[in-house]
């Protein structure tokens, strides 16, 4: 389940200390089914956030879903979520932006 990598991810925060985010993130994806599908989003691109990570030292600030219907929003670093400005087509991650506390790292 979804707990259970919140879970590791915290406990990894608990052993090592809160201030992993310049080597570790976790990007939740909310509706998705085990491994695709589901009612919300079904797809990201990590590809190109990763080796901009590795190979360029920067840390992703938010990743792109995708879910059918042209419907996008963007994937927060854990423990912060996405949410809607208010105004928009809900469908379109444009209008939604990442609240809540960010990771603890280099940024």
């Amino acid at each position: 389940t979804a707990q259970n990598t919140i879970h590791y991810y915290e406990s990894v925060l608990d052993k090592m200390g809160p201030e992993q985010g310049d080597w570790m993130r976790l990007f939740m994806l909310p509706g998705m089914g085990h491994c695709r599908g589901g009612p919300g989003l079904n797809g990201f691109e990590s590809t190109h956030a990763i080796e901009q990570w590795v190979e360029q030292g920067v840390t992703p600030k938010q990743l792109e879903g995708r879910g059918a219907n042209g419907l996008t929003r963007p994937l927060c670093p854990y423990p912060q979520s996405a949410e809607y400005s208010g105004s928009g087509d809900v469908k379109d991650g444009k209008n939604w932006s990442c609240k809540g506390e960010a990771p603890k790292g280099k940024r």
